[in-house]
């Protein structure tokens, strides 16, 4: 049986752990235990560029899991404009590395844009299950 379970968060320093805090302990009481630490490193990834480049003051962004048992699908959903890229930054910049840590961690991941906003998504596939929800 398919899971899904999302929330928002508002545009505060603060809203990048608690987006791990969710995504980690969703993924856990379903039972995904694999992969965790990958996944905690790119949500913080995903959340921050919401945060820095795509929540406008007032606004809020939203975090989705789901999962069909062979799959971890996360999104990071936010009102900015712009495609975002993987860029390749020069040694010396501190910032910009964001998304080609996801792109090298995750299976697969992608950007969806919308009317307003765009949605990037990133997949990591699972295991067999055992046991448990999964």
């Amino acid at each position: 049986m398919p899971l899904s379970r999302q929330q928002r968060f508002p545009r505060s320093r603060i809203s990048v752990g608690a987006a791990r805090a969710f995504v980690i302990g969703t993924a856990t009481e379903w039972g995904v235990a694999d992969r965790q630490d990958d996944i905690r490193l790119c949500v913080s990834e995903l959340a921050t560029n919401a945060l820095l480049h795509g929540v406008p003051p007032g606004r809020e962004f939203c975090v989705k899991l789901t999962t069909d048992g062979d799959l971890l699908r996360i999104e990071v959903r936010d009102s900015g404009d712009g495609h975002p890229e993987v860029r390749s930054p020069c040694v010396h910049e501190s910032t910009g590395r964001g998304l080609r840590l996801v792109k090298e961690l995750a299976d697969d991941y992608g950007v969806v844009e919308h009317t307003v906003g765009k949605t990037v998504w990133l997949a990591f596939k699972l295991p067999p299950a055992l046991e448990g929800p999964r």
